[in-house]
């Protein structure tokens, strides 16, 4: 526990550094989360539907490369950092969605190549960008709630961790969450009919 409290200081400092301009930091940061992100894109990949080989690898690099872009980033600490890193990972895969689903219509290449990605029929290109509509939609009049979904299916954050990043109780965390997939699941299905 001690090693592990240890692990999240360092990197807590190192996204300071980072943030303060530090290219050192970022070279130094990038082994250190790169594991953390692997296992945020593995476990993210494992709740897709069967069928798809998306290389978590390829998902981690292409957010890797938006998140190292130099901006003015800030980070309390590493759960903010992984709960943006999920947000980039969304938005690697809507990306690439809405460039295979154009493919497949007739409208050119996919604006993303990631090595390894295949998605099967365009009911799920459509099913997937259809959700993250409707995660836009929430977030319109639940952004607590649309930021739930994202740190729990695209980050992987634990019910605590989610309840201490933001700043609120596990139960209302657990209560959010519910009523949020509720609302998706009914947006969804009205959108399919």
């Amino acid at each position: 526990m001690a090693a592990e409290t240890e692990k999240q200081g360092q990197i807590t400092q190192l996204l300071v550094r980072w943030a303060e301009g530090d290219r050192a930091a970022l070279d130094a940061l990038t082994p250190v989360v790169y594991s953390e992100l692997r296992q945020i894109a593995e476990g993210y990949l494992r709740r897709e539907r069967g069928g798809h080989t998306l290389q978590p690898t390829a998902l981690v690099n292409e957010a890797w490369l938006r998140l190292a872009k130099p901006a003015q980033l800030s980070f309390a600490n590493r759960k903010q950092f992984f709960g943006l890193a999920a947000q980039v990972m969304r938005q690697v895969l809507v990306d690439y969605a809405r460039g295979a689903s154009a493919a497949k219509r007739g409208g050119g290449e996919a604006s993303l190549q990631l090595t390894g990605l295949e998605i099967g029929a365009s009911t799920d290109l459509d099913r997937f960008l259809a959700l993250d509509q409707a995660i836009d939609r929430l977030a319109a009049f639940s952004p607590r709630q649309a930021r739930i979904i994202e740190l729990r299916y695209f980050a992987g954050l634990k019910l605590e961790e989610m309840a201490d990043l933001l700043g609120v109780s596990p139960a209302t965390i657990s209560r959010e969450q519910t009523s949020a997939e509720a609302w998706l699941c009914r947006a969804l299905e009205a959108r399919d009919g």
